[in-house]
């Protein structure tokens, strides 16, 4: 999956990540699961459990209970798959960040297809995962998206992105718009990066506009992928998941 090059990555090269005392709860991340099938949402329920930084608040078998349960428990983060009932898990993403305060969402699913992934981050996800990841990766990925990362499964990002091959370095992008790149990968709005950098938002709205010019982007989620693809942003395509 992509994730900070930098620090504590254990062993598998994913991203880092007895009584419970109220100390530890406080620092546990809630997430909600969104899956239809009930023996995998059972599983995948314990296993996470077995994590004492994870809690699982609750479970929702289609699209329409997952935003629902997301509005009544807020969750830190939504563990979602894509083909629900009802609502699929592009729709409910959807729904979900735009609500006040959203959590983020990972999407886990059968579908190893650079066209998902690109709905699915469009959607507002911060994440997408195939079902072949480990239980210690899907652990990884969740404490990544809660901290504002943006993480992909590394065989749909090598296929989503080999067109982009032979590249020039930066292509052109200058410190600045590097510095504004960095801040969208974390999840930060225009606005916010606006005041981190003492600029006009105004003049944030024209570095992303040259951004998109020498990438040939039509998006920020696309202008940050890539970026990240080519290793521009002290981020990596880590080959753990390929």
């Amino acid at each position: 999956m992509w994730a900070p090059s930098t620090g504590g990555l254990p062993g598998n090269g994913a991203v880092v990540c007895s009584a419970e005392s109220e100390e530890d709860n406080v620092n546990q991340i809630s997430v909600l699961l969104a899956e239809d099938h009930a023996m995998v949402r059972q599983g995948t329920s314990e296993m996470l459990e077995r994590d004492s930084s994870l809690t699982v608040v609750g479970e929702a078998a289609d699209g329409r209970s997952a935003v629902a349960l997301t509005r009544e428990l807020r969750p830190d983060v939504v563990l979602m798959d894509v083909g629900l009932p009802g609502q699929n898990g592009f729709e409910a993403t959807r729904e979900i960040r735009s609500l006040p305060s959203p959590p983020r969402v990972l999407i886990l699913t059968a579908h190893d297809d650079p066209d998902y992934a690109r709905a699915a981050i469009e959607a507002g996800a911060s994440g997408y995962l195939v079902k072949t990841a480990t239980i210690d990766e899907i652990i990884d990925a969740i404490h990544a998206v809660s901290s504002g990362q943006l993480v992909m499964d590394a065989a749909v990002a090598q296929w989503f992105f080999q067109r982009s091959g032979g590249a020039p370095s930066r292509a052109g992008l200058s410190d600045r718009e590097l510095e504004v790149l960095r801040l969208a990968a974390r999840g930060t709005r225009n606005k916010e990066i606006a005041s981190i950098l003492g600029l006009s938002p105004r003049t944030v709205e024209a570095h992303f506009t040259a951004i998109f010019n020498k990438l040939g982007a039509s998006s920020r989620t696309e202008a940050v992928t890539y970026a990240i693809s080519r290793g521009w942003l002290g981020m990596r395509p880590d080959s753990s998941l390929a």
